[in-house]
């Protein structure tokens, strides 16, 4: 249960995200990484394990534990799941459902190419790894999937959102979120009810009768989300859309689904009525501050006394799977006939891993001493952690730079191709 939050601590997220934004903008650097590590410099693994007070004599504050925030605080837990859910409603409002079904040939072979080779990849070195088959299973999921929220936050930073890369790293995103909502309904059923097929069966068809459902909503529905938004006020429109979004999305939470795949349909239902560039006016701020408490969230829960540990293992996973993501993107880029330039972009902005590897490494936590020997869960989790935090320092800053990634590769593959043409 979450625990109790007081006024100042919400002040106290605040400020922290602040100056962490202040910091990143004054280098010219994504916030993303900047917000995640005030989190964990601010949470009880970092700040509560160091009086600072008494360190400096002040007797009128806190000291340790009590001084450090929470992650797992009512209002500091719930803003970061409203952070997922405002930022997938932003990526379906930029991807509607005629766009999605002009482009399911596309989506769905990209789609497959990132799946069969990172789900592949981690399949093989969770295995080897930590020698078990549901372990492998779950390193697999948490390798596999690029983090949505990241990656669309860094789309829409870096001003790529309209151009032709952003194609293939949404279609691929909108496959993984609908894959990780069928693979979470199993790996949950088998993992927290101790192998349980029939569990994970009935989990599955909850999941997909949900997604059906909203797809029939999203067909069919464009009318209702029209009149739904019809007033003068501002005050009204909001409040009316958050009103659809969050409960659609809570429902999904409530039934096992992701919440972030419910977010991510109904901003694809108010993309096709005349409300879009209103939502996204009066919407952004509050996406970005929701998303910023996501992002401390995540420093939030990371102890980095368990990295020590794992370190070896995160140093494989990242040698390892950071390749297999830039190939697969490409490949997906060139799927969609882009050139080698921004083929090469879409693998460099879809090596992020994120919010739905953490939800892997929890549910394996929740599972310890059943399905799970309670060491091998925690090494999962804190390998996960750890591997989350690097990929997504490492993707934010391939995005960042990736001009002069692009000034280095992009010749040799235009060589390679024109060698290959010149063969055929």
């Amino acid at each position: 249960m979450a625990a109790e939050t007081h006024l100042v601590d919400v002040g106290a997220l605040f400020a922290v995200a602040a100056v962490a934004g202040l910091l990143a903008s004054r280098i010219d650097q994504s916030v993303i990484p900047f917000y995640i590590v005030a989190g964990m410099l601010s949470g009880p693994y970092v700040l509560g394990t160091v009086d600072i007070p008494a360190l400096l004599g002040i007797d009128v504050l806190p000291h340790g534990e009590t001084l450090a925030l929470d992650g797992q605080s009512e209002f500091i837990h719930l803003g970061a799941e409203l952070g997922i859910v405002f930022l997938l409603f932003f990526l379906g409002l930029e991807f509607n459902l005629e766009r999605l079904l002009a482009a399911r040939h596309r989506i769905g072979k990209a789609g497959s190419v990132d799946l069969a080779v990172n789900f592949g990849a981690g399949l093989l070195l969770g295995f080897v790894l930590f020698e078990s088959l549901l372990a492998a299973l779950l390193v697999a999921g948490v390798v596999y999937i690029s983090s949505s929220a990241i990656i669309t936050k860094s789309l829409i930073d870096l001003g790529w959102i309209a151009n032709d890369e952003a194609n293939p790293m949404l279609g691929t995103l909108v496959y993984e979120d609908l894959f990780i909502a069928i693979y979470l309904a199993v790996v949950s059923a088998l993992v927290l009810g101790g192998g349980d097929v029939g569990e994970a069966l009935g989990s599955i068809g909850v999941a997909i009768g949900f997604i059906l459902a909203l797809l029939i909503l999203v067909q069919f529905g464009t009318a209702w989300f029209q009149r739904s938004l019809e007033t003068d006020s501002n005050e009204f429109l909001v409040l009316r859309a958050l009103g659809i979004l969050v409960l659609i999305a809570g429902a999904a939470l409530a039934l096992g689904v992701s919440e972030a795949v419910a977010a991510f349909f109904v901003g694809m239902a108010f993309s096709a009525t005349d409300h879009v560039h209103d939502l996204e006016q009066l919407l952004e701020p509050v996406r970005d501050v929701f998303a910023a408490i996501f992002f401390f969230w995540i420093g939030l829960e990371t102890n980095p006394q368990l990295f020590a540990g794992v370190a070896g293992l995160i140093a494989v996973a990242v040698i390892v799977t950071t390749p297999t993501k830039l190939l697969s993107g490409y490949l997906g880029g060139r799927i969609y006939d882009l050139d080698e330039r921004r083929s090469l972009r879409v693998g460099l902005g879809m090596t992020t891993r994120g919010e739905f590897s953490l939800i892997i490494a929890s549910i394996a936590v929740a599972g310890a001493g059943g399905a799970i020997a309670e060491p091998v869960a925690t090494r999962i989790y804190a390998f996960t952690v750890g591997y989350v935090l690097v990929m997504s320092i490492l993707g934010t800053t391939f995005m960042q730079y990736a001009d002069r990634i692009e000034a280095v590769l992009v010749p040799r593959l235009e060589a390679r191709s024109g060698a290959v043409s010149s063969g055929d």
